[in-house]
């Protein structure tokens, strides 16, 4: 059956369910076995950088809990879960031999996995650089990229014989511009031009990433990148706010898709930052390197941004990112962020599924024949067990009909979604916001560390094992 003749509301029959995490949100162990600090830990240890002075210290305890938590999966029907490699638990000083009993957790987490039937995906890359790389300049540092890559050959020779799906980056956007621009993440730096650099060595670390992936596993491997592109909306049909979503979109999404999908930065992102640096950071090849072959492409969507022209430069700005007096968006201070009328979520994002749809036809389009997986969406609400112990999140349930009915559409119109990633599989360290805001299907309690699956997660279990969306 061709997509397009999907039935309204259905799915393929060999469309991927699955739940994604990140090891710093989850893992906890951080001083065991041989790993060092990471920027978060480094970042959620300074004072005043995260809500409570939360940190990722025990988190969900997954490194001792981790058999649990598969079994956990299994039940709730996933035949997909996506994770994430720390680092500084395998390479402690990003350079140098691995660590083996680092290296043992994630072997004993993927044959726990394939012993459920459950296909394990990949991520090396989910913001948690080794202390000692970003000592020696981060990622606004070349051989930043070239450490990863190293490091990348490394996971791939002890865990290629049994994964198949591999990411090498998360969200670089937020790596680059929540890191080193407004601050908001670790390492907490704000340097505008550091910020442009880290987006060129992470575009690079990419195609490094990818070639030393594609040296070190079997032919069968995909390989992939999992980007947080933005649906930018002008807040009216005036030329300067069109004007304004163009720059944000250069700045969101085309800095990364330019060079990992067409080989080149955009050349209206290189004049809007002109007044900031020339871009001799960036060497003859470079753009070709990070060109490499793709076979998936990962999609993270949470909410799209409403933007206009603003006379009043650097005025502040709602842009859903965190609260910083610098700005994550180098030399666009002529741009204001709107949040628009309707629901939202306990972020304080919008609700608004249309942006999935629309992103999924953009980069269909953008990147033909590569297979889309939606790597990321979901939405955080004050959930609270009831007297009985049962979590009902009913507005979760709403959230998540809405956006998989737009990923079926999506698949209508000729999308090649392939599948799907709930985030999160449970509550854990939201990063700057600690643990405030739940995310997860699985509610966990922090204090006992008990894990109860909430409303949302059978329901998803159900459509899992259907193929469907049940009606509402």
């Amino acid at each position: 059956m061709s997509t397009a003749s999907l039935p309204p509301g259905h799915f393929p029959e060999d469309f991927i369910w699955g739940s994604a995490t990140a090891a710093y949100q989850i893992e906890g162990a951080v001083r065991e076995d041989g790993r060092t600090p990471s920027v978060w830990d480094t970042f959620s240890h300074t004072p005043g950088r995260t809500e409570n002075g939360d940190t990722g210290d025990v988190a969900c305890d997954h490194y001792h809990r981790r058999a649990d938590d598969v079994a956990l999966m299994a039940d709730l029907g996933l035949n997909a879960y996506r994770f994430s490699v720390s680092w500084s638990r395998v390479q402690p000083t990003g350079r140098g031999p691995a660590v083996q009993k680092g290296l043992d957790f994630y072997r004993a987490l993927v044959d726990d996995l394939l012993d459920h039937g459950i296909t394990p995906s990949l991520t090396l890359y989910h913001w948690d650089l080794p202390q000692e790389l970003e000592d020696a300049g981060g990622w606004p540092a070349r051989d930043t990229a070239h450490r990863f890559a190293e490091y990348a050959g490394l996971v791939a020779g002890a865990l290629g014989d049994r994964v198949e799906m591999w990411t090498t980056l998360n969200e670089p956007w937020c790596s680059a511009f929540l890191g080193y621009g407004s601050g908001v993440h670790a390492p907490g730096r704000t340097d505008p031009v550091a910020a442009l650099r880290a987006a060129h060595h992470l575009n690079l670390a990419h195609g490094l990433g990818a070639q030393a992936l594609r040296t070190a596993l079997p032919a069968r491997a995909r390989i992939g990148v999992s980007l947080n592109p933005s649906v930018v909306r002008p807040l009216t049909s005036s030329p300067q706010d069109a004007d304004a979503a163009r720059r944000i979109d250069a700045l969101a999404n085309r800095v990364f898709s330019g060079p990992m999908l067409q080989g080149a930065y955009p050349e209206d992102l290189l004049v809007d930052t002109a007044t900031l640096t020339d871009w001799s950071f960036v060497r003859p090849g470079d753009e070709a390197t990070a060109r490499q072959r793709l076979d998936m492409l990962g999609i993270n969507y949470y909410t799209p941004a409403v933007v206009s022209h603003t006379a009043v430069p650097d005025a502040p700005r709602s842009d859903g990112h965190g609260a910083s007096e610098h700005s994550p968006w180098p030399a666009a201070g002529s741009v204001a962020f709107h949040q628009p009328p309707g629901e939202r979520t306990e972020m304080g994002w919008s609700v608004d599924p249309s942006g999935l749809y629309d992103l999924l036809v953009r980069y269909g389009q953008e990147a033909p024949g590569v297979a889309l997986y939606v790597t990321e969406n979901g939405a955080a609400y004050d959930d609270k067990p009831d007297a009985d112990g049962t979590v009902h999140d009913p507005e979760r349930i709403a959230y998540l009909h809405r956006h998989l009915d737009a990923v079926q559409r999506a698949l209508t119109v000729g999308a090649d979604v392939r599948g799907y990633f709930l985030w999160s599989l449970m509550d854990n360290f939201e990063w700057a916001y600690g643990y405030s805001k739940r995310f997860g299907a699985v509610h966990v309690d922090f204090a006992t560390q008990a894990r109860t699956p909430k409303s949302s997660a059978r329901w998803y279990a159900e459509v899992a094992r259907t193929g469907k969306l049940p009606e509402l």
